[in-house]
């Protein structure tokens, strides 16, 4: 419990009047932190901090690397920053060793700035000090952790710099030709290309992916055999399940093929996700869940395949013949987009066409006349992102409207923008280039004349798939690939369990599935993750009755 004299051993409360420092004493926590513990997460809300006993480190995570930028021991307070601008924490504070620390509340450090204006005066000349320690800090020029050489149009080049770019990790990307060439990549130019170098010097000539996720020491290999829960796919549904599973004590996995954001981490901007009055882009929203899983204790895999789960045991056998064995399982692979069968298109991809859009991709698209195929969403919210880098965006749509497909909000901010034009009754036909994509052939489908557009990018949202053909038999799924679950596999004739399947369960007892795999008529990144924390409490449920049977 907090006493008077506790706090006026804190130097800047010495000089409060009694008053004050019982309003405090009566009104702050008292908090009791072991070693590794947060006394505010970095993005906390503002309060105002002091450490009484201990020792706490400051640290921020800076591309995807977490930095310490220094320590508050006893007398010491910190949170005034965020109390000065209104803003969340923009570093993390945890303890170093056993401590000891006050909170005061916003509202009541508010009230005790009021009555005082020398301890108001104070705090303030100490928030303008810890801000030009800020500035130092965002004044040095950031190394990346990776220097990648690759030509624009190879296709291995353009893979690996999508892969870093939705793993967080920072690059620099030069061509060949580049004339800062020399002093990017000390030694000798790469003789063959896409090659990358790390920051401590290790050099990778065309590097497969997995081997670039093990260089920057991204987790490949499972650190277990067995598992409460494995979950397959790491998009919103995935990621919302490891939080939850991992935050309620399972022992948790996700096994991602690519990396962490599933099909909505190549959303450029999600502007109806409760909680982001201003919206937040696909691969920010990932970044956060995957930090948040991790830090709760889940193993993220990424660049790991699933190539058979045993419908008996729900041993799971991954890519390069390791297995691991749950005792339940939550499939959570979502959708791939649809492909686009016209002629040129298989050669050019990777070249000019691409399938959804990262915001890695809008840094290559200054000054270009861009294509977009859909009327989705995802299309509309991409057109906007690249309208603030290209010369002119087209949506190219099949319907004679949008009104049918895509959110309201959207169309009204994409009629703002004077660079950004829909055609509507039109269709790609075929796309043209050497080495790269230069035109597209668009046809008018009511007066079925065809003319050629230049175009230095085309990007398709034409729709999604199911890919679940690798699942076993058992697993019931409806001609289009999507997984049955609940009320769907009774009806469907599947189920042989003495119980009804829960919500979220497949044909087989212990297989759960969520998000935009499973069949359902909603396909949106707030169902996806509504559904990933419901599937754990069913995985609890059903691991409950099984240790009942046994």
């Amino acid at each position: 419990m907090l006493t008077t004299e506790d706090i006026r051993a804190i130097p800047i409360f010495a000089s409060l009047a009694a008053p004050e420092l019982e309003h405090l004493a009566r009104t702050s926590a008292d908090i009791q932190l072991a070693a590794g513990e947060f006394a505010v997460p970095e993005g906390g809300e503002p309060a105002l901090y002091a450490v009484l006993a201990g020792k706490i480190e400051v640290i921020k995570t800076i591309d995807g690397i977490e930095r310490r930028l220094g320590f508050r021991v006893p007398g010491a307070i910190f949170g005034e920053v965020p109390l000065a601008l209104g803003t969340p924490f923009p570093g993390g504070y945890r303890a170093v060793e056993p401590s000891r620390v006050l909170r005061a509340d916003a509202r009541h450090y508010h009230a005790i700035a009021a009555a005082s204006s020398t301890f108001a005066a104070k705090i303030g000349a100490l928030a303008r000090e810890r801000l030009g320690g800020l500035q130092a800090i965002a004044a040095e020029p950031p190394a990346a952790r990776v220097t990648l050489v690759g030509h624009r149009w190879d296709a291995a080049c353009g893979e690996l710099r999508r892969f870093l770019g939705r793993n967080q990790i920072s690059f620099t990307w030069l061509t060949p030709d580049a004339p800062d060439l020399p002093k990017q990549w000390p030694g000798a130019a790469p003789a063959d290309t896409p090659a990358l170098r790390l920051s401590d010097g290790t050099v990778a000539v065309r590097p497969s992916i997995g081997e670039v996720a093990r260089l920057l020491g991204l987790e490949t290999k499972a650190r277990s055999g067995d598992y409460d829960v494995v979950i397959i796919g790491g998009g919103p549904a995935g990621l919302a399940a490891a939080v939850y599973g991992a935050s309620e004590g399972l022992r948790t996995m996700v096994v991602e093929r690519e990396a962490p954001g599933g099909q909505a981490g190549t959303s450029s901007r999600i502007e109806n996700y409760l909680g982001f009055p201003n919206g937040v882009s696909g691969d920010e929203l990932a970044s956060r869940a995957l930090q948040q899983a991790r830090r709760l204790g889940a193993e993220i895999l990424v660049t790991r395949s699933v190539r058979d789960i045993d419908p008996t045991t729900l041993e799971i056998a991954l890519d390069g013949d390791e297995v691991v064995r749950a005792r339940s399982i939550i499939l959570a692979t979502g959708v791939a987009w649809r492909r686009l069968a016209i002629a040129g298109c298989e050669r050019l991809i990777g070249k000019g066409i691409y399938y959804g859009a990262a915001r890695s991709e809008a840094s290559a698209a200054h000054g270009l006349n861009l294509h977009l195929i859909g009327a989705g969403n995802s299309a509309g919210q991409a057109a906007l992102h690249f309208a603030n880098y290209a010369n002119q965006v087209t949506l190219v749509v099949r319907g004679d409207g949008l009104e049918k497909s895509m959110s309201h909000y959207l169309i009204d901010q994409l009629r703002t923008k004077t660079n950004i034009s829909v055609l509507l009754s039109s269709e790609v036909t075929a796309a043209h280039g050497e080495t790269n994509l230069t035109a597209i052939d668009i046809r008018d489908t009511v007066t079925q004349s065809t003319a050629r557009a230049e175009c230095g990018g085309l990007f398709v949202f034409i729709g999604a798939d199911a890919e679940t053909a690798w699942l076993p038999d058992a697993i019931a799924r409806d001609r289009r690939g999507y997984v049955l679950t609940g009320d769907d596999v009774v009806k469907a004739g599947r189920w042989t369990g003495p119980r009804d399947p829960y919500l979220l369960e497949t044909s087989i007892p212990g297989v759960f599935a969520c998000g935009d795999v499973r069949l359902s008529p909603v396909k949106r990144v707030a169902a996806a993750v509504g559904e990933g924390s419901m599937a754990i409490a069913f995985v609890h449920q059903f691991l409950a009755q099984s240790a009942a049977r046994h």
